[in-house]
């Protein structure tokens, strides 16, 4: 009984390990892309702010994510597998193709497949909750960023305020910029663990009994298991996805980097803090820097780039990919017997 109930585990472990590949992204690239930050210290500093954010502020996400969609009770030890097994294919695929790819919302849509399998499906949780916020926090951080582009960064610019040699040079701008980029690996553990952490957590209640009111503690104890990995995942993955969102969509300067990463960075934890909506960081922080790419290029000139055209495509395809290998994997194993 062991050996089958640590399988979950060891694919959260997995599953972990590429959601720290997609998520360093958001949280550093701005830094990496204004050159404040050599790639080889990222996954480090990723990883603790990381751990830190999961333990501080996860616990609502996570009940989002395990009790929101399908009942707790169907989560056993073999459900809870498929879906982490087909959310990290999904994420393993992005990863590989180099584009930052959102982990909850590929997770969303691996828990809704069992969901409407076994008719346990929360529609309320989905189309009322997790969806508006979904396309809401976007539209936000794009205009955000455009407006604070437009018609404060840019005017600035003009005068020769924010260009000069000796503001972007510094120590205290290079500064804010790191700590923007930790604000946000923060935000992404208030959100993002919960994607295997929370699965995980009412797995193991499940299978051993806890209460409700405990609930927080086997949290806790999953949080440990997954968060960590964040770190390993950015070192593998971490570097390819960092440049290509930090250098090859637009370049930015300093001021700018401060901007996206504080846009992105503080709508993705309201999210986890106010409604525990289990949020795409990755989108938030796109969608900032096209904001601040409009407002220098212009909309024909950001989104005639390659890049943008290729994430948009990955962002579709992900979620997709994983709810149709957990609605497969899920068939399969009830023809079995094993569900």
């Amino acid at each position: 009984m062991l050996i089958p109930f640590l399988i979950p585990f060891i694919i959260a472990i997995f599953l972990s390990i590429n959601m720290g590949g997609s998520g360093t992204a958001p949280a550093f690239s701005a830094a990496f892309g204004a050159n404040i930050l050599k790639k080889n210290i990222i996954p480090g500093l990723f990883g603790l702010m990381v751990f830190i954010g999961a333990l501080v502020g996860g616990e609502q996400t996570a009940k989002t994510l395990s009790k929101g969609l399908l009942a707790p009770e169907m989560m056993t030890y073999i459900t809870v597998s498929i879906i982490l097994f087909a959310v990290a294919i999904s994420l393993l695929i992005a990863n590989i193709l180099g584009i930052p790819q959102s982990t909850s919302q590929s997770t969303v849509l691996a828990v809704t497949a069992p969901a409407l399998y076994f008719h346990e499906f929360n529609s309320h949780t989905l189309f009322v909750e997790i969806l508006p916020t979904w396309f809401i926090m976007p539209i936000i951080s794009f205009f955000l960023a455009l407006f604070i582009g437009k018609y404060i960064y840019r005017p600035l610019r003009k005068k020769g305020y924010t260009s000069s040699a000796k503001v972007n040079d510094n120590p205290i701008l290079k500064t804010l910029i790191v700590i923007m980029s930790l604000y946000v690996a923060f935000s992404i553990g208030t959100n993002n663990v919960a994607n295997a952490a929370g699965p995980i957590a009412t797995m193991a209640s499940n299978e051993i009994g806890v209460s409700d009111a405990n609930f927080i503690h086997v949290m806790i104890l999953a949080t440990l298991i997954v968060a960590p990995n964040f770190a390993i995942g950015s070192s593998i993955f971490g570097n390819k996805i960092v440049k290509k969102t930090g250098k090859e969509i637009v370049l930015f300067g300093r001021i700018e980097a401060v901007i996206i990463a504080f846009i992105s960075g503080s709508l993705l934890l309201s999210a986890s803090l106010i409604k525990g909506v289990p949020t795409s960081l990755v989108q938030l922080n796109v969608a900032a820097i096209l904001g601040i790419g409009v407002a220098k290029l212009g909309f024909k000139n950001i989104f005639r780039k390659t890049e943008v055209n290729k994430f948009f495509i990955m962002w579709l395809i992900a979620p997709i990919i994983a709810f149709g290998v957990c609605l497969l994997l899920i068939f399969l194993a009830d023809e079995v017997g094993l569900i």
